[in-house]
């Protein structure tokens, strides 16, 4: 195995960025990772879903852009240790597979040689022994052209030094820097870069990339590319999400748990969102997306709007004439604005749009009210979420403030006596967290005993967290210090406590299927 070539990057190790996209949206503040940069944090997670975390077996570690490009090497070097092929050829194959070891030797052992590396997009380094007799007849290498002097396959300009892949098309280094350059840069490319040759698909390996691009700039953010490109590949490996933070969290199984950055963001590793418990990552996206559709004009459309009868299509009626026409093209229904009965009686004599009892009418009503009664339901549980979402913005502020409360209080109680303040804010915006997406869980949940008891407890635990938000807000003052200091203490308890005993509810109903779901839900 030749691995001296493929080493070569650590020299640029040091530019790697990660690219992934941030949410921007972080409340929650965690001490309990390793600030040091150049050691990986293993930690335990602290909430188990099934509320006991001593028996949970999920662990994760936060690593650095160094420490993930030193985890591809190792991946490489446990492939190699069968393969024996060159690194940069085992890359390729393993970026082919996902970084998937375990599916990469399966498919190996069980196709033939000439079709396995055909797949994945590489010259086969087997027949290339053979025909070429390169020196390293295991690597993807650039070759320079035989002849003295020979026309470039882009440009056409003739060349006395043409460099190629292993598939044997030549190129000027002039045009290779410009195509791996627009490739990088412009497309966004690094794995799947392949010969700039028409229908060859044989991949540039991360070795000829360096040697073909001189350019640094390039090179960097090909190497971010690839970081990217593996981390996003990898079930196990997820980007924070958090703004600027450059850390990836590793874990050992791919589940929907609360993890931990260095930087204090706390977010999910199964869908990357902030942490949602109660709520589930499918009903979270869904509820996400329904936001984005319906909250921002539900208001006025209730109020200001009528569905046609025939289609539901929305309307807005934009003049004094109660003669309706639906717009829909499939439609084109004709019906009263006053009765949402078919309009077509309204000029005979049989005017009946002033009786009450028209059944057409009422059945048009009907499915107004029932409309109006799911769009109503929907801003119940949507104006609750976002009522904490905003409260949970405001409070995390809070940390300023209490830092300059325990600065105070310094005078009369050590800096470990007067920690309780900051502890008890972060109480609070767990809760707040919790309490936003139980919202988010009981929208999609349908009626039964169980909810009641759900109800119950997040009602409780509502009440308890609005009065530790008032006491931090309003009553924390250096002159009543120790009787303050209880009575926060006491608050932070039993919203910790109240937490606790709607998730595992939550909890306990997943494992006894006692939940029963919405699974569409109209406005």
């Amino acid at each position: 195995m030749n691995s001296d070539s493929e080493y070569s990057d650590e020299d640029h190790g040091d530019s790697h960025r990660s690219l992934h996209s941030h949410n921007p949206s972080s409340f929650m503040s965690c001490g309990t990772c390793d600030s040091d940069e150049d050691t990986c944090t293993e930690i335990a997670l602290p909430e188990s879903p099934n509320g006991n975390p001593e028996a949970d077996d999920f662990v994760y570690k936060v690593l650095s852009v160094d420490q993930i490009v030193q985890h591809q090497r190792n991946i490489i070097d446990e492939v190699n240790n069968v393969l024996n092929l060159s690194p940069q050829v085992t890359r390729i194959i393993l970026n082919h597979f996902k970084w998937d070891k375990e599916r990469l030797f399966e498919n190996y052992f069980e196709s033939s040689s000439k079709d396995f590396f055909q797949r994945a997009h590489v010259v086969n380094p087997f027949e290339q022994r053979s025909e070429l007799d390169l020196r390293d007849s295991t690597s993807q290498t650039v070759r320079p052209s035989r002849s003295s002097q020979e026309f470039c396959g882009i440009c056409f300009a003739p060349c006395d030094e043409l460099k190629g892949l292993g598939c044997g098309h030549s190129f000027c280094a002039a045009c290779w820097k410009q195509y791996l350059a627009n490739k990088t840069c412009s497309e966004g490319l690094a794995h799947t870069i392949t010969c700039p040759a028409s229908n060859c698909d044989i991949l540039v390996d991360y070795v000829s990339f360096l040697k073909l691009s001189d350019d640094p700039e390039v090179i960097e953010r090909y190497q971010q590319l690839i970081t990217n490109t593996f981390v996003e590949c990898n079930m196990l490996m997820r980007w924070c999400p958090a703004p600027n933070c450059t850390h990836a969290i590793k874990a050992n199984c791919a589940e929907a748990r609360a993890v931990h950055c260095k930087c204090g963001h706390q977010f999910c590793f199964a869908c990357g969102e902030n942490w949602h418990e109660p709520a589930s990552c499918s009903w979270l996206k869904k509820w996400l997306k329904k936001c984005l559709e319906d909250s921002e004009t539900s208001n006025w459309i209730a109020q200001n709007t009528k569905e046609c009868p025939r289609c539901n299509v929305t309307i807005e009626k934009d003049g004094g004439c109660n003669h309706m026409v639906c717009k829909n093209p499939s439609c084109r229904y004709d019906f009263c604005w006053v009765c949402l009965g078919p309009w077509e009686p309204h000029g005979s004599s049989w005017y009946s749009c002033n009786r009450f009892d028209e059944e057409e009418a009422k059945q048009a009503r009907l499915a107004q009210q029932r409309y109006r009664s799911s769009m109503a339901r929907y801003l119940h549980y949507y104006n609750r979420y976002m009522n904490h979402m905003q409260s949970m913005r405001m409070e995390h502020k809070l940390y300023a403030s209490v830092q300059a409360k325990m600065d105070d209080m310094q005078e009369e109680m050590s800096w470990i006596e007067v920690q309780f303040l900051r502890n008890a804010v972060d109480v609070l915006c767990q809760c707040r967290s919790t309490l936003m997406y139980s919202y988010v869980f009981a929208f999609y949940l349908m009626n039964n005993n169980q909810k009641i008891i759900f109800e119950h407890n997040q009602r409780d635990m509502e009440m308890a967290t609005e009065k530790i938000s008032e006491c931090l807000e309003r009553e924390i003052t250096v002159a009543n210090l120790y009787e303050i200091k209880q009575k926060v203490l006491d608050l932070s308890h039993y919203c910790q406590k109240r937490r606790h005993v709607l998730l595992c509810h939550v909890r306990e109903g997943n494992e006894k299927d006692w939940w029963e779901f919405i699974e569409e839900t109209s406005t």
